[in-house]
């Protein structure tokens, strides 16, 4: 049957898909507009497919935080090319991932699939028509209830942070600023984790060796190698634990200072619980 010009472009503005395959796709389908939207996220899936062995390392990072600010979200959406990065229907796709996050409360990539059966449609979509491998690689969520969640994205959102406060009575105009100095330190310093005991104990014990085998080569006494080793820990603990790291702002206080000052200035007990900071491409935490 003969495939209308008018029918090509509303299928066209319905999917997205190019003007030659909305062709096609009413073709196949005898003209039948749902079958070939159907076509359509079938020739999505082929995409994927025929494109699973490439390398997805372009992309955008995301975050979003609830209405009531207790649940927050950050999510890393790959694709293969800067460019498609910056179209209109990755970035469509990928604000519809948090926004899905948000309104499901999901804490990772296999939740948010299985609460939402559509993310798995569209993604298919959205490789069918930008003719890339697509992949949501990960998604990482926080939760509280005596507290509150901030988020900060970096300029061309390639970096993002979440940072997570308890013992939070009420959010104010001073708080709120506060949360954002401290997600910018985190985005700025990139931290391992909060507080010094958070630090994985393997990791400590790698360092101490490190120190220690540095200290020998020094010509340094045995005796003193563990003491030498220790305060070259206590530096460690400085330069990557969020509460010990040197304010960017200011280097003559802490992130504990700002912790410090602002609950003796407004008698709180706020603290930082966690936080997730996600890069563009590095590896997996």
């Amino acid at each position: 049957m003969a495939i209308s010009a008018a029918l090509v472009n509303e299928l066209r503005k319905k999917t997205g898909a190019g003007m030659m395959d909305c062709k096609k796709a009413l073709e196949e389908s005898n003209g039948d507009f749902d079958k070939a939207i159907e076509y359509l996220r079938k020739k999505g899936a082929a995409v994927a497919a025929k494109r699973a062995d490439k390398v997805a390392n372009e992309g955008l990072i995301a975050t979003k935080v609830s209405e009531n600010n207790n649940y927050g979200v950050i999510v890393e959406v790959n694709c293969e090319t800067d460019f498609v990065a910056k179209s209109e229907d990755f970035v469509n796709f990928v604000n519809h991932i948090v926004n899905k996050a948000v309104e499901s409360k999901v804490f990772n990539v296999e939740e948010l699939v299985e609460k939402n059966p559509d993310v798995t449609v569209l993604l298919n979509e959205v490789m069918g028509k930008v003719g890339e491998k697509t992949e949501i690689r990960r998604l990482a969520a926080f939760n509280v209830e005596n507290g509150f969640v901030v988020d900060y994205l970096h300029t061309g959102s390639k970096l993002g942070v979440l940072v997570c406060f308890e013992n939070v009575n009420s959010i104010t105009p001073e708080l709120t600023s506060l949360a954002k100095d401290i997600s910018m330190q985190v985005a700025a310093m990139n931290p391992i984790c909060v507080y010094r005991e958070d630090v994985p104990k393997d990791l400590i014990e790698k360092e101490i060796e490190i120190y220690k085998e540095m200290a020998r080569r020094e010509g340094k006494p045995e005796n003193i190698l563990d003491k030498i080793a220790q305060g070259r820990l206590n530096k460690y603990y400085q330069e990557n634990c969020l509460i010990e790291q040197a304010f960017v702002r200011d280097n003559t206080k802490t992130i504990g200072d700002l912790i410090s000052d602002f609950n003796k200035n407004h008698n709180t007990q706020i603290r930082i619980s966690q936080f997730k900071r996600f890069q563009l491409g590095e590896e997996k935490k």
